[in-house]
């Protein structure tokens, strides 16, 4: 039957004939579903003419059923059907022969024929696109490797000219007749395999002229015979569909053909079988391992419970029975005792109910303890304070500078005294007390240093309380003595942008990292570098641990943060590998554990014990919440609790054992002409510094606003 229109007859066709659709088809096997086209092309395919008639038959069916609606197929050709492991075949949409996509036939042989159109088009024609200079020399060999074979572009356009019949390539309309043609091109591809591309061209070509290859007609002769006449160059004597699918060529070997159908669905059965009985297998081992597990949670509880409620009980038998405690404080626990317990859904207990189950479990998992130390620890730290409030604010002359950005805070030993310092190139040394208990519309600094350039960073000595260095932009680390105002020493060796500086428990001890990809190590009281580390990368923050001066661990614009032993500084003692950007921070809780803050959104938490192999790639916690992509916003650490800045203009307070914030602050802008608080979305916190052993911290941002914040 004529087609009226070629788009309009395939898509009737492609709703009847079985197609190749992903999962859903129930011939979708454990195996690779590949083209037909690849199938055929393999010159390591053995002939196996069962399994060609077998496939042959299936096709012959196809096309049955698109004729007796009326239907004509067009594309029975090879790249327009995939065969399952089991040599079902399936009908899918054309391969088209105008896609460029895919250059190498020998490449595509390899995957998919739908997937010719994810290759890139200069897939095989050199480095210079798509592979870099270190792999040229594998472009080369591999193109050396493909230069016999021909482009899949070629290959497809080569089999629609194989597949055409004499009556469509005059320009004739396509017909029932046409697809026979196409079935009689098919069963000679199925029986007679080429060794190259070129002979497989040769060979197909002289199809339309009924020209076989001698050895053909002497290994197949029925096959051959059966092929002549479906190529008959006159549609009207080629054999109709359903004598094709009555004659003797197909009915002769029926009953071998259903011993082989039989045998393929049993072995189809026998798959699948092997996959659900592999499925259910793996299903009851995860249950069981996840019933395991329960039960262990289920143990952990039940031990805690008992415990907790042993202590409690013992806590209040003591309090009933001490003289110490009074009537009120007597009656506050006959109150909880009588209320009922049920925490209240408001809480921020509830409100972070999930992440405190999974830090329990967490801690519970890590040791066989009862809930008594690291959680219980946590939890009181974590619950102790409700917020965060404005003890003062720090009033200044100059607030609206527009170069204002504080780039580092800092308490000297005592808390006595705090510094600030930043792009406005001062350091202003402020009196605490003052600030916090006199109400001033104006607060001056006790000591106001001018410098050079601007500064990224300053830092107290721990024990010489009048000392303070600084390091600025332009890569000078400075000593400045803040009781005579002036500038004790000065170490240029660094080549750029210094941005940290940190005194050790030695106070003769000073690091400093820089832009250079250097860390410096500086004896004050001598002109050089008495050691030098060298890295790869822009080196954003220094850090010695409290208590050492041999230890020093430092934060990379490679995302890593290294901990060195400074009497060995040609390797690293340690390399933290977890962030994804550039370590901004890093901060001692203690001698072993350490936090490190980076850009991308995340701090990590990390023993240092647990470094045995010089890397260490998997923090104990990553505290989330904040805003950090961009710039540096502070960190400070005191007793296990941690502070953040974000660009959200807020600052946040987490505690050491859970990974979501415990408070939060933000500080508010308030419009100058309406006196109303705004929200300014290019603000953000720059620094936050703890005072020393107290719930107090002070908190700068870009605009060079300065709170004391303290825990309530």
């Amino acid at each position: 039957m004529d087609k009226s229109s070629e788009t309009g007859s395939q898509r009737p066709i492609l709703a009847i004939i079985p197609r190749f659709s992903g999962d859903s088809d129930h011939n979708h096997r454990t195996k690779k579903d590949i083209s037909m086209r690849q199938w055929l092309d393999n010159t390591e395919r053995a002939i196996d003419a069962l399994e060609n008639m077998h496939i042959f038959m299936q096709i012959v069916k196809i096309a049955s059923l698109a004729h007796s609606q009326g239907l004509v197929v067009h594309n029975i050709r090879p790249s327009c059907f995939v065969m399952s492991s089991f040599s079902q075949v399936s009908f899918i949409e054309s391969a088209s022969c105008s896609d460029s996509s895919a250059d190498s036939y020998h490449d595509v042989t390899s995957s998919h024929t739908d997937s010719y159109k994810n290759l890139p088009n200069d897939f095989h024609k050199g480095s210079e696109n798509t592979w870099s200079e270190s792999k040229e020399v594998d472009v080369k060999q591999e193109e050396e490797e493909t230069k016999h074979v021909f482009p899949m572009k070629q290959i497809l356009q080569m089999e629609m000219t194989w597949y055409t019949s004499p009556e469509e390539a005059a320009g004739g309309p396509s017909s029932c007749a046409s697809d026979v043609y196409r079935l009689g091109v098919l069963l000679f591809e199925l029986y007679y395999p080429c060794s190259s591309p070129e002979e497989k061209n040769t060979t197909m070509s002289t199809l339309k002229h009924r020209l076989f290859p001698p050895q053909f007609h002497c290994k197949w002769p029925k096959e051959a015979f059966f092929s002549m006449r479906l190529l008959h160059p006159d549609p009207t004597s080629r054999p109709k569909i359903d004598e094709v699918l009555q004659s003797e060529f197909l009915n002769e070997p029926r009953e071998k053909l259903n011993e082989r159908e039989a045998a393929i669905e049993l072995e189809e059965k026998i798959v699948e079988q092997e996959m659900l009985l592999e499925f259910l297998l793996e299903l009851q081992q995860r249950k069981k391992e996840a019933s395991d597990y329960l039960l262990r949670d289920a143990t952990f509880l039940s031990s805690d419970l008992q415990e907790v409620t042993k202590l409690q009980t013992s806590i209040r038998k003591k309090s009933g029975s001490n003289s110490v405690f009074d009537d009120s404080a007597r009656k506050r626990i006959r109150t909880q005792e009588n209320q009922e317990n049920v925490i209240p859904k408001c809480s921020r207990l509830m409100k972070n109910f999930k992440k405190l189950e999974s830090a329990y479990f967490s801690t519970r998992h890590k040791t066989s303890k009862q809930i008594s130390n690291p959680f219980l620890e946590g939890l009181s730290k974590y619950m102790s304070f409700s917020s965060l409030k404005v003890k003062a604010e720090l009033k200044q002359s100059d607030l609206f500078n527009s170069s204002n950005l504080v780039c580092s805070l800092g308490f000297d030993r005592d808390g006595e005294f705090f510094a600030t310092a930043g792009v406005n190139k001062k350091i202003k040394i402020f009196e605490y007390d003052s600030i916090v208990n006199e109400n001033r519309d104006i607060h001056f600094p006790i000591v106001e240093i001018p410098t050079r350039s601007k500064l990224s960073s300053i830092c107290w000595n721990r024990y010489i309380k009048s000392q303070i260095a600084s390091s600025n932009f332009e890569g000078l680390v400075q000593i400045w003595d803040v009781s005579q105002n002036q500038v004790s020493s000065e170490m240029r060796e660094h080549q750029r942008r210094v941005w940290s500086v940190d005194f050790s428990a030695d106070p003769t001890l000073l690091a400093s990292g820089s832009d250079d990809g250097s860390v410096k190590l500086w004896n004050i009281n001598q002109g050089g570098s008495i050691g030098t580390i060298r890295t790869k990368a822009n080196v954003c923050c220094v850090q010695f641990p409290s208590d050492s001066s041999n230890f020093l661990a430092f934060g990379s614009a490679d995302h890593r943060v290294y901990y060195y032993d400074l009497r060995n500084l040609s390797i690293p003692l340690c390399t933290l590998i977890g962030h994804k950007k550039t370590v901004s921070y890093i901060k001692f809780l203690d001698s072993k554990t350490l936090v490190s803050s980076s850009t991308d959104n995340t701090m990590n938490l990390w023993d240092l014990s647990d470094c045995t192999s010089r890397v260490l790639d998997n923090p104990i916690q990553s505290f989330t919440g904040h805003v950090n992509v961009k710039n540096f916003v502070g960190l400070s650490v005191s007793e296990g609790y941690i502070a953040t800045g974000s660009e959200t203009n807020e600052v946040f307070i987490y505690h050491k054992a859970f990974p979501m914030p415990a408070l939060s602050y933000k500080f508010n802008t308030t419009d100058p002409i309406s006196g109303n608080e705004v929200d300014n979305k290019e603000q953000f916190i720059s620094s936050v510094c703890w005072r020393n052993q107290s719930s107090t911290l002070v908190a700068a941002n870009n605009m060079g606003n300065i709170k004391i914040l303290e825990m309530v």
